[in-house]
């Protein structure tokens, strides 16, 4: 599909009209996706609307990512010419209303007569509005037939689709598709009686010790938020930290550490804590995180492949964590954009930059410590064979399995050589939104004493 141009060149038709600065959010935020510019995230952290607005916003445009697939089919069967050439926000524009219509509580007639007024208002896109009212109407009046076409997997690009069946198989691949379509639960850390905060949110707790919460409105509002007895994090980007065991008082190096859930868990652990990133931005956020939380941790702005270690390794840690970047295609339940701004050309560049930090680790893990290798990616380039790479070049490591008691006994999550695996379609549900987990690899390891 082709890259729409926002913002508009003038103010929308009907300006000041309710829910329309949410509508033009959110199909300014898609265009950013399509048009490869910035992350869905990204889109909003400017915004200046109001709670409610940005709220409604940020869900269009989830969404519209979330079920890109299905829309984008949708409306190439609709558009029997084509994406009108040089129509400017169109594409976002009717991507975010077909969501709206599709998949959301909202009023069709208020999709339709929005994404209208927003096509009128940009004079690349204003000939075309007559053709958006067209097309938004036929979807609202034929959805069931029209969505009842479309396979599950149509929501995840068809390379990554084959990838995942060659993989794991037709069936898991298929399980994986279809977990992803569907808007995640919120998982929470909890710094200390999960079972209790569970009860008082009115969430669950996972076997991992992670709470669940099926909520989707402001963080901050949530009790515990203010007084730092829980942090946001997933519950499978939970379990690398896990995997280190009891390291009350022990040296803890947390690399590549942003935004610093992990180092969040080791230092409530009681653990002394060295958390690096070379983004400056990202530890600020973590600092911030920290102080609400009541943790501590010496924060160290350093690219590991660029600066010099000598110092570190002068003085080795008890563990060491890399969450090493990635193509991050284990977070598309709760980063959609992800499945659509990534190519298979990506996963052989983060594969050779992982290989590159892996190796240098392994001077900075003390004899008889701990060296956890994770990333949040389901491809087997950026997991397993990393680690066979590692531990064929550094004999002086050895493969520590994962077992069931360390990741609370769920069940699928360890590969057949030890190592962890979770995968989207874990931890089922008969609630769809409480069912699932993002996608980890981990592995660790130990050297020899």
């Amino acid at each position: 599909m082709s890259k729409p141009p926002f913002p508009p060149r003038h103010p929308p038709a009907g300006r000041g009209v309710p829910g329309l600065a949410a509508r033009a959010l959110a199909a300014k935020a898609v265009a950013g996706v399509l048009g490869q510019d910035q992350a869905l995230e990204d889109a909003f952290d400017d915004a200046s609307l109001e709670a409610r607005d940005l709220a409604l916003a940020r869900m269009i445009a989830g969404v519209s990512m979330r079920r890109y697939g299905t829309i984008g089919t949708l409306l190439e069967k609709l558009l029997v010419k084509g994406m009108p050439r040089k129509s400017g926000p169109l594409e976002a524009i009717l991507i975010t209303a077909a969501a709206q219509i599709l998949f959301l509580d909202v009023p069709d007639r208020a999709a339709v007569d929005l994404a209208v007024r927003l096509a009128r208002g940009d004079d690349r896109a204003q000939a075309f509005s007559g053709l958006a009212n067209a097309v938004l109407r036929k979807i609202s009046a034929g959805k069931e037939e029209l969505l009842a076409a479309i396979p599950p997997e149509a929501d995840t690009p068809s390379w990554l689709y084959k990838r995942w069946s060659a993989q794991y198989g037709e069936a898991t691949a298929a399980a994986m598709a279809a977990a992803q379509r569907v808007e995640p639960s919120l998982d929470l850390t909890v710094k200390a009686d999960a079972a209790g905060w569970a009860e008082r949110l009115g969430g669950r707790l996972l076997p991992t010790g992670s709470v669940r919460l099926a909520h989707n409105g402001p963080i901050r509002a949530l009790e515990g938020y203010e007084a730092g007895a829980w942090w946001v994090q997933d519950a499978a980007a939970a379990l690398p930290a896990r995997l280190l065991g009891d390291v009350a008082g022990r040296r803890v190096a947390d690399l590549c550490a942003a935004p610093g859930g992990k180092t969040a868990q080791v230092a409530a652990a009681g653990a002394t804590v060295t958390a690096v990133d070379r983004s400056a931005a990202r530890l600020q956020r973590l600092g911030e995180n920290l102080k609400r939380l009541d943790l501590k941790a010496e924060v160290v702005t350093a690219d590991i492949l660029a600066n010099d270690l000598q110092a570190w390794k002068a003085e080795p840690f008890d563990a060491v964590i890399l969450d090493a970047p990635c193509s991050a295609t284990g977070t598309i339940r709760r980063h959609p954009d992800v499945a659509w701004s990534k190519s298979a050309r990506d996963i052989g560049a983060v594969a050779d930059l992982q290989r590159r930090m892996l190796g240098r680790m392994a001077g900075l893990v003390k004899p008889g410590g701990l060296l956890v290798y994770c990333t949040c990616s389901l491809e087997q380039e950026e997991g397993e064979a990393q680690i066979a790479r590692f531990l064929e070049g550094n004999a002086d490591f050895a493969l520590e399995p994962v077992l069931s008691d360390d990741i609370g006994g769920i069940e699928g999550a360890i590969t057949p050589g030890g190592m962890l695996r979770t995968l989207p379609s874990l931890l089922p549900d008969p609630d769809p939104v409480m069912a699932g987990m993002d996608g980890f690899f981990a592995a660790r390891m130990r050297r020899k004493g």
